[in-house]
């Protein structure tokens, strides 16, 4: 009898391992590009570009509009605006699964200068974040709107004696609001059916910084990232810099040694991305001689246009499928909240946004 039994469950154990080892079976688990099973950007969490999630709490979350709650947090734990001022985000409440994280914009501090905002924006319904726009693709999506006025890029984790007296003036403290605020969302909206990972200008720069701790609270959810003017053109050692400055290298994989182009930009950073989660894809728009940038990169608004299409280029080529450019023929900045109904190359910003999301056949790049 013992025999019996032990010879049937030999056999199911075969016959199981048969069927999932079958050429046939459509079941099998996707893997990144990387061929690992594991969570993306691994190395990142090892350098500890999660430390800070799961960690701060907000002090307060207010009501302020129907669905709309605004979350508070303490200037002396941690979140806070780069002078000093009281940190908040807000979520908003949508009549559909999917969820809209935006990462607002506002300027960098560098040891040179420093144009970051002082106070965060608040939630405002315009472009990509109207929920009136019957047109707009993500009208009835749940909202996690970060303001910014950290002036690092939501990556800075340092205090900083800018003007000599001996007693810190600036708080790059990016991380830790970015963190706090992606708490809330997760909490607030814990099963979205897909993720919309959106910035513009600063908060361009900032939705790669959020990537992969986005990926971590949301492991299986696919994520369409939008960056709106913040694409990283820069000049050779511009952002080295910055990362010193803001104590932020730890968003940078240690092994990707071109991550940061020879040339200054971070192409190889956002190839570098799309390589390590195969369930991201990724959107450029801007304009080819975007005034904020043009005027401090090296050659001004010529060198900055070749630059950009080099970049928009080289991730079409190596990533066909998941990423595409939108390019608007002038100087304009940001254009999901500005100039969302703005018409480049034949079509508007809104209905090329709209093509991405659905997933439509109709989503290429385009370059006016």
């Amino acid at each position: 009898m013992i025999q019996s039994k032990i010879k049937s469950i030999l056999f199911l154990c075969l016959v199981f391992i048969s069927i999932a080892c079958s050429d046939d079976d459509d079941s099998v688990t996707p893997v990144d590009e990387t061929g690992s099973d594991e969570l993306p950007f691994q190395e990142l969490f090892e350098q500890g570009v999660d430390r800070y999630l799961g960690t701060i709490t907000p002090i307060s979350s207010s009501d302020i509009a129907p669905g709309v709650t605004e979350h508070t947090f303490s200037s002396t734990d941690g979140p806070v605006c780069f002078t000093g001022n009281e940190f908040s985000m807000f979520t908003r409440n949508g009549n559909s699964d999917n969820l809209l994280i935006f990462l607002q914009g506002g300027g960098f501090c560098s040891p040179i200068s420093c144009e970051a905002l002082e106070e965060g924006i608040p939630l405002t319904p315009f472009g990509i974040l109207s929920p009136t726009d019957f047109q707009n693709p993500a009208a009835s999506y749940n909202v996690g709107y970060v303001p910014y006025c950290d002036g690092s890029a939501m990556m800075g984790d340092n205090e900083v004696d800018s003007d000599g007296d001996g007693v810190n003036d600036r708080f790059f403290k990016g991380i830790q609001n970015l963190s706090a605020s992606l708490d809330v969302i997760a909490k607030a909206y814990p099963s979205p059916g897909k993720i919309v990972l959106a910035g513009n200008s600063a908060g361009g720069f900032a939705v790669h910084a959020a990537l992969p701790l986005v990926r971590k609270l949301y492991p299986d959810v696919s994520i369409d990232i939008i960056n709106d003017s913040g694409q990283g053109i820069l000049d050779t050692g511009g952002f080295e810099s910055l990362l010193t400055y803001w104590n932020a290298r730890s968003f940078i994989p240690s092994s990707c040694s071109d991550c940061i182009g020879a040339d200054g930009n971070l192409t190889d950073y956002h190839n570098y991305q799309l390589t390590e989660d195969s369930n991201v894809r990724l959107a450029y728009i801007s304009s080819k001689q975007d005034s904020t940038f043009a005027v401090i990169t090296a050659g001004g608004g010529a060198a900055f246009e070749r630059q950009l299409l080099e970049a928009a280029e080289e991730l079409k080529r190596t990533h066909p499928e998941r990423f595409n450019s939108l390019i608007d023929n002038g100087n304009d900045h940001t254009y999901l909240l500005r100039r969302f109904t703005e018409e480049i190359g034949g079509i508007n910003v809104r209905q090329w946004v709209a093509d991405m999301l659905d997933e439509s056949e109709n989503w290429d790049s385009i370059t006016e």
